[in-house]
C-alpha cells in the first residue's frame, strides 16, 4: 500500500526537488564569483534548507540528538555511516554552523545541478576511490583547511551506502589522515538510523513517513588518544547506536 500511495507524491517531490537544484544553481554562482565565500556557503545552506523541506513531502523528519556536545570554535571530523544522500542534505542543515566539507566520490563533482558544482567550489573534495593515493594529497589538503579555519570535514568510513541500513566495515585511512594533519580537530562519531529507508524502493517511488535519526556521540580529541584507539572507539560507537 505504501509503494502505490507513493507513487504520485514522488513525482510532486521530485519536481520540487528538481526545481530546488535548478534555481539555486546560477544563486550560488552568483553568490560565490560576485560575494565570495560566506555567501556561498549562504547559498548551499539554504538549498538545503528547502531540500529538506521537499523530503517533508514524503512525510520525512530528522531528529539531531545531542548537538551540544559538539565542540565550537575547533576543527571538527564527523564519521558518519552512511545510508543514503539524505545524510548529506540534515548534516548540511543542521549542522550548518560547522561549515561541513565532504570526502565524495569524484563522479559527483559534475552532472548534477548545484550538488557538484558546491562539490567543486564549497571546499568539500572529490576522490577517485579506484586510486587510493591520489585521494592522500587531497584529504592531506582537506585537513590543513579545517585545522587552520576551524572547519569540519565529513567522511563516510564504509565507502559506500549501506542498502539495508547494515554497516558495512569501515575504511579507515581517510579518518587516519585527518587525524593527522589536524591535530587539534575533534573526531565526532554519528550514528544515522533509517535514511536508507527513503530509498528501500529504488529511486522511485520513495518511501514515505520516515523518521530519520542522527545521533551524535561524545567528540574524542585527537591529541589525546593514539589511531588505534580512536578508530576503535569510532567505530564500536557509531555501530552499536544503529537500529
Amino acid at each position: 500500500m505504501e509503494k502505490l500511495l507513493s507513487y504520485p507524491i514522488s513525482v510532486v517531490y521530485y519536481f520540487c526537488f528538481g526545481l530546488c537544484l535548478v534555481i539555486f544553481h546560477p544563486i550560488q554562482w552568483i553568490c560565490f564569483n560576485v560575494f565570495g565565500y560566506q555567501a556561498h556557503k549562504k547559498s548551499v545552506d539554504y538549498l538545503n534548507f528547502f531540500l529538506v523541506r521537499c523530503t517533508n513531502i514524503l512525510g520525512t523528519t530528522y531528529t539531531f540528538r545531542n548537538r551540544e556536545v559538539i565542540p565550537e570554535n575547533a576543527p571538527i571530523i564527523f564519521v558518519a555511516n552512511h545510508q543514503s544522500l539524505y545524510d548529506i542534505v540534515g548534516i548540511i542543515w543542521f549542522l550548518r554552523k560547522f561549515h561541513a566539507k565532504f570526502v565524495s566520490k569524484k563522479e559527483l563533482g559534475k552532472g548534477i545541478p548545484s550538488v557538484s558544482y558546491n562539490l567543486r567550489h564549497g571546499g568539500s573534495i572529490l576522490i577517485d576511490r579506484k586510486d587510493p593515493k591520489q585521494a592522500i594529497p587531497l584529504i592531506k589538503g582537506l585537513s590543513e583547511y579545517i585545522e587552520t579555519n576551524n572547519r569540519s570535514a565529513v567522511i563516510f568510513p564504509e565507502g559506500t551506502r549501506s542498502k539495508t541500513g547494515k554497516p558495512k566495515e569501515f575504511a579507515l585511512s581517510g579518518i587516519k589522515i585527518l587525524c593527522k594533519y589536524a591535530p587539534s580537530a575533534y573526531v565526532v562519531p554519528i550514528s544515522i538510523n533509517n535514511s536508507w529507508k527513503m530509498v528501500k524502493f529504488g529511486v522511485f517511488p520513495m518511501g514515505l513517513g520516515n523518521k530519520l535519526e542522527f545521533i551524535i556521540h561524545k567528540p574524542i580529541a585527537v591529541k589525546d588518544f593514539a589511531f588505534e584507539e580512536i578508530a576503535s572507539k569510532t567505530e564500536e560507537t557509531i555501530v552499536k547506536s544503529i537500529k
